[in-house]
């Protein structure tokens, strides 16, 4: 007979281990999206890069990405490197991607974010099952359906959700004619799938995110892709959390000006 307290423990050495792989694997992506040698360092500390072309952030903008206890930064230039540098003395992890407190030690012109970046893996994963048949079509087709849904949502919502821009099938939910949620994801670098979910305006708060999301995060890790899930909005937070996504971390990008904020505030 084999001991329950043995099995609990192999148990959380093997949650351990999952949730370990997924951190290197966040970690190896946002390395790769810097474009410059750079590493998360292990002493929790923040490495700050020039890398002019980062895809961390917008051309021309600083990007901050934290995964796990630590942080790295790429900067446009050698003076933008300075400042930040000199900045992330003063701030906590946290603090680098929290907008108010950059602004208190730099002159951040515009901030996208921040996001928060949620990973899942095969072991972790909560499928939905709401008894709803989601509808699955191979890339290209079924795109009224979609077009018609991001007009819906409007251009700020529609842009935000990147539905627009998946690489994968798309998987939908339709009331009649009408396609009322869809999701898919995009390909990124390190076999990630970027996940894209919407829902339309009148339909929202009956669970249909989840239900579309799960069916696409299903199929990236049946072809072996790690899933990521960027929300800003708690509800779509939400939603990544009852999926079995985990808050390994998260990005923020600013445009900074050319002189530094009072360092005496």
């Amino acid at each position: 007979m084999r001991n329950p307290v043995a099995l609990r423990l192999r148990g959380r050495q093997d949650a351990a281990m999952a949730d370990d792989l997924l951190l290197i694997r966040a970690r190896e992506l946002w390395v790769e999206l810097a474009g410059t040698p750079v590493d998360f360092r292990p002493s929790g500390d923040v490495n700050v890069v020039v890398a002019p072309g980062s895809r961390l952030c917008p051309p021309s903008w600083t990007g901050v990405v934290q995964i796990g206890d630590a942080v790295i930064v790429t900067a446009p230039s050698v003076r933008d490197a300075g400042m930040v540098y000199d900045a992330a003395r003063k701030l906590s992890l946290e603090e680098l991607v929290d907008v108010a407190r950059l602004r208190a030690v730099l002159p951040v012109l515009d901030a996208l974010g921040p996001a928060s970046l949620f990973y899942v893996g095969r072991d972790g994963f909560l499928p939905a099952h709401e008894g709803t048949a989601v509808q699955q079509l191979p890339v290209g087709h079924g795109t009224g359906g979609l077009a018609a849904l991001l007009a819906l949502a409007g251009e700020k919502e529609a842009g935000e959700s990147g539905l627009a821009d998946i690489s994968s099938p798309s998987f939908m939910l339709r009331r009649g004619d009408e396609v009322v949620a869809a999701a898919g994801y995009r390909s990124w670098p390190r076999s990630v799938a970027h996940l894209s979910v919407l829902v339309a305006p009148h339909y929202r708060r009956r669970h249909l995110a989840r239900t579309v999301a799960s069916a696409a995060v299903a199929h990236a890790l049946d072809i072996g892709l790690l899933p990521q899930w960027r929300a800003r909005p708690y509800p779509s937070q939400r939603v990544a959390v009852a999926l079995g996504f985990q808050e390994l971390g998260a990005q923020l990008s600013v445009r900074l000006g050319n002189a530094p904020a009072d360092q005496d505030r």
